[in-house]
């Protein structure tokens, strides 16, 4: 007689059992590959350490940084950015990521005067800043492949009209979710900066 098809043929051997601890071994690999994959290529949580940023971010919140959006497009006008340090903040002994507003574009002019910041000579409307600055700086041309920085707390942030500009390069990714506290939990949508004529 033939064998059905339906059939599967009798096994004469017991199936090989590995060693469970090599079973989490595996496990514990895959999940350690998989996370540094998405931490490196894709998102990370970072928390806020500093006011340089309030009001919109303040002390302890925890944010998740997402790295991809930046592969397909150029950074825009008012996101909020991760950076590593430039090489003028590693030479003052700086180590950590800062998180700061992008204000300046390559090929932008950028002048803060009269406690307003100027974009190509046109000032940008800004209601999301702790105080106007209360300092002058520029005018400056941003470099090519380069973005100009501030911080929201303009008169307490360490940022571009101290040290400099921002290289592409540097960029880690951009602020996108505040997921703590919960009750100011939610997405951080990038503030649309349009320089507007002068008043």
């Amino acid at each position: 007689m033939t064998e059905s098809l339906n059939q599967q043929p009798k096994k004469t051997s017991q199936t090989h059992q590995e060693n469970p601890w090599l079973e989490i071994v595996k496990t514990v690999a895959t999940a350690a590959i998989l996370a540094f994959g998405i931490r490196t290529f894709v998102a990370e949580a970072r928390y806020i350490p500093s006011s340089s940023m309030e009001p919109t971010l303040e002390i302890n919140d925890r944010l998740i940084i997402e790295k991809l959006s930046y592969r397909f497009r150029e950074p825009q006008r008012g996101d909020v950015v991760v950076f590593s340090p430039t090489e003028t903040l590693k030479e003052q002994n700086f180590h950590e990521a800062f998180i700061k507003r992008v204000i300046g574009l390559p090929g932008d002019t950028v002048e803060v005067k009269n406690g307003r910041v100027y974009v190509n000579n046109f000032p940008l409307s800004e209601n999301y800043i702790a105080e106007k600055p209360s300092y002058d700086y520029g005018p400056v041309v941003v470099p090519e492949g380069q973005y100009l920085v501030l911080g929201d707390n303009r008169n307490n942030s360490y940022d571009s009209h101290y040290w400099g500009f921002v290289p592409k390069d540097n960029l880690i990714g951009r602020a996108a979710v505040r997921f703590w506290p919960l009750n100011r939990a939610g997405g951080l949508d990038p503030e649309t900066l349009y320089p507007s004529p002068a008043k």
